[in-house]
């Protein structure tokens, strides 16, 4: 496979026996164009992701593995994403992945740091935010907003982290040791102080792990991390970006780093005006805050209404359309955009936070 070679400086390389080695690979770039460049031949393909390349190649009943990333963290998520998604893919099967070459298993994950609190603030009534301090956080500044954070499981006694695993996914400690996980965005990151702030979402109820850690977070209480992931936003002369309180860290994070030179319009839903928050942007901002008024979150058509009396710039301008929401709003902005608007992939993306009625397995933000 030396043909599939980069300038990345870190690579590992695997063989897959597979029953149909072929599909699987096609499984594999339709769904990686969505997430990375894809270049592919009959029986090779190559994925070009902002944190490394994944190629992979079919003979016969082996799938050709190989992986590159300029720095640990990035080589271990192209790893780590090829065997979640080969896995995931494969049925009535049980194939083996075992890496060669740099990142090894059972050391520890390089995109993972145990952090600490440092303080913590309601924003809003419903809103915490939390800051943690950590070491070597420079990684954090790039290649993403989002996180996982491992709440430990039993307070005052020491945590249990995952480690690398032979198929470079982590392996998580067991029973009553491993930590609980939920994603999260990084509302605001300061690397020389080797601080993170992160925003919660109080949600009520038992099912709320993240929900209910922040809202006793005191100084010294420990808290993992894994990340960043998530990608970056495409360049555009106009933006358009929507969601409920679990989007408005990532809406807020995204503003405060647009340029000057664009617009954006901002359509906001929240349970009532006590959670509208100052957001600060260079960008020209038109921003609409939707209130439920005492609407379940999840059960209202605020964000879709307000999405269909939005203009979209038809002059040849460069655009984009962001959006996090529940699962069904979700589905129901994709049939918007997709099937009504006809916008291409390229200009929008739309992402479910979380479920209505599933809160012990949801995303938390």
């Amino acid at each position: 496979m030396d043909h599939m070679t980069t300038s990345t400086s870190l690579r590992a390389e695997a063989s897959v026996t597979l029953a149909c080695p072929v599909e699987i690979m096609d499984k594999l770039c339709e769904h990686f164009v969505e997430h990375g460049r894809v270049d592919r031949s009959a029986r090779s393909a190559r994925v070009e992701f902002d944190y490394g390349v994944a190629s992979v190649e079919a003979r016969d009943s082996v799938l050709y593995l190989l992986a590159e990333g300029l720095d640990p963290t990035g080589l271990a998520y192209v790893k780590w994403s090829l065997a979640e998604h080969i896995l995931g893919f494969v049925e009535g099967e049980s194939p083996r992945i075992a890496w060669e070459g740099d990142g090894q298993a059972g050391t520890p994950l390089p995109y993972f740091r145990e952090m600490q609190v440092v303080g913590a603030i309601n924003v809003t009534p419903r809103m915490r935010r939390v800051r943690l301090k950590g070491r070597d956080l420079a990684r954090f500044a790039t290649g993403g907003m989002h996180v996982r954070l491992l709440f430990p499981p039993h307070m005052g006694r020491a945590p249990s982290w995952p480690v690398m695993g032979e198929d470079g996914r982590p392996v998580w400690p067991r029973g009553e040791d491993r930590p609980v996980m939920r994603i999260y965005t990084i509302r605001e990151i300061d690397v020389a102080r080797s601080e993170i702030e992160i925003d919660f979402v109080l949600h009520e109820g038992d099912s709320t792990p993240g929900s209910t850690w922040a809202s006793q977070a005191r100084p010294g209480d420990v808290v993992g991390i894994l990340g960043p992931g998530g990608g970056e936003l495409p360049p555009a002369d106009w933006y358009l970006f929507a969601g409920d309180e679990t989007a408005l860290p990532a809406i807020s994070r995204i503003l405060a780093e647009l340029p000057a030179d664009c617009k954006a319009t901002v359509l906001l839903e929240v349970a009532d005006a006590c959670e509208e928050q100052p957001l600060r942007s260079m960008a020209a901002l038109d921003i609409r805050w939707m209130h439920r008024n005492g609407a379940p979150a999840g059960t209202t058509s605020l964000i879709e209404d307000a999405l269909r009396a939005i203009v979209v710039p038809s002059d040849g301008s460069r655009r984009f359309i962001w959006a996090g929401c529940e699962q069904k709003s979700c589905r129901c902005l994709k049939r918007l955009l997709r099937q009504e608007w006809k916008m291409p992939t390229s200009e929008h993306q739309v992402v479910a936070y979380w479920r209505a009625g599933h809160s012990a397995d949801q995303v938390e933000h």
